[in-house]
């Protein structure tokens, strides 16, 4: 959508026109995740609006958070219901429905017009890129998780007995170059959790071959089941730096498994560095309470991009200041929207009406205090919904 000179530069406007014309732009939703199958009772529920991994304590409820009011208030009516209905109408309405059919009225709700899928994380409970694309009315493509790749490969390995040291090392070296150069063929790129693992406090340097060798061996040895080796996390990201692709990054807030003083992604600056001419690209995700760190990253780093997607849904109400504040210091045409949405197609419409609520506001008060021109606030609005993904993924309209 584009707004003429003229019609932005002749006459008075108001924010919930703009908010109209940035409600009706494509977005791209570029990490995300499938949407469970199955019907959901209460505990079910709650467990998907929070990153702890506990029940709620005793006498609390999830619903009594941000997420749970914003749900409340944009997801009741597509359900029927008023804005704020109690939460055991709302789960009671939702259960009245084949969850197909509550799946696909909130995804279309949710009007994305791509997603970036990251198939890492229950890709047996929770719907298939494709799959996913169908509920949306999107188009839909493929992320990656460097993770568990690597221990799909290390515990067939295991399985198979592969032999001594040498010969694990050959292969699982081989298995991983061999699976990352047939993904360039259907993904769009590749997804680390090396926060959760390690931290983002790694060594930047390329593992040495003695270095490799000993944690494939250990890896392998112990059944590839969970990846914490630093040496083979450090592989994993060099092998995708080497063939240039788009390496998502978790950044910040996560739940309860990740150790939130080692998630700042200054602590990668220095692997920044030595990847500037590499090809590959870094998309720094979630990023919060580290979003201005971020900014600084993508500003001064051309291969490095970042959003606010986790944090958008989980700050609700707030949300409107974290999208502010990302727009403080990075260039816009490196800042990108996801919602990280899991499980519950209530995230994925939460997490866009919030954006396109809190980036309308933030460019209306650039439009009004700093005096940008309509047309130009829609231009970034653009950028940020879809073109800078689309750039920066390499996708070919």
């Amino acid at each position: 959508m584009r707004i003429s000179t003229n019609q932005a530069g002749n006459r008075g406007w108001e924010q919930e026109e703009l908010g109209s014309c940035i409600a009706g732009l494509p977005f791209f939703d570029h990490h995300c995740h499938g949407v469970v199958k199955n019907s959901l009772n209460r505990d079910d529920f709650e467990s998907l609006i929070s990153e702890s991994s506990s029940p709620a304590t005793p006498g609390t409820t999830r619903f009594d958070s941000n997420i749970g009011f914003q749900i409340r208030r944009l997801c009741a009516p597509v359900l029927g219901l008023q804005s704020f209905a109690e939460p055991d109408e709302y789960l009671e309405a939702r259960s009245s429905l084949p969850t197909d059919t509550v799946n696909r009225l909130l995804m279309q709700q949710a009007k994305l017009s791509r997603l970036g899928v990251e198939t890492g994380h229950s890709p047996d409970i929770i719907t298939s890129p494709e799959e996913l694309g169908h509920l949306a009315s999107a188009r839909s493509y493929e992320i990656i998780r460097l993770e568990r790749l690597a221990e799909d490969i290390a515990q067939k390995l295991a399985a198979d007995k592969a032999g001594d040291s040498r010969r694990l090392q050959e292969c699982f070296i081989g298995k991983v170059q061999g699976s990352l150069v047939e993904a360039k063929n259907y993904a769009i790129g590749v997804k680390s959790i090396a926060a959760y693992r390690v931290g983002l406090d790694l060594d930047p340097a390329r593992p040495t071959l003695k270095e490799l060798e000993l944690a494939v061996t250990e890896f392998v040895r112990t059944g590839g089941v969970r990846l914490e080796d630093p040496v083979i996390i450090r592989f994993l990201l060099w092998q995708a730096i080497d063939l240039g692709l788009a390496i998502q990054l978790h950044v910040g807030y996560g739940d309860d498994d990740v150790d939130l003083h080692r998630c700042n992604p200054l602590l990668m600056t220095e692997l920044f560095r030595r990847t500037i001419h590499t090809g590959a690209r870094f998309m720094l995700l979630h990023c919060y309470p580290f979003h201005r760190e971020a900014g600084y990253l993508a500003d001064v780093f051309p291969h490095v991009y970042f959003d606010v997607g986790l944090a958008v849904n989980y700050t609700g109400a707030q949300a409107s200041q974290v999208i502010a504040e990302s727009l403080e210091l990075a260039p816009f045409g490196k800042i990108l929207f996801s919602t990280d949405a899991y499980g519950l197609p209530e995230l994925y419409l939460v997490g866009a009406e919030l954006f396109r609520q809190g980036l309308t506001k933030a460019l209306w008060r650039f439009h009004t205090e700093s005096a940008w021109p309509i047309e130009e606030a829609m231009r970034v609005a653009r950028m940020i919904a879809v073109d800078n993904a689309v750039r920066a993924y390499g996708i070919e309209e």
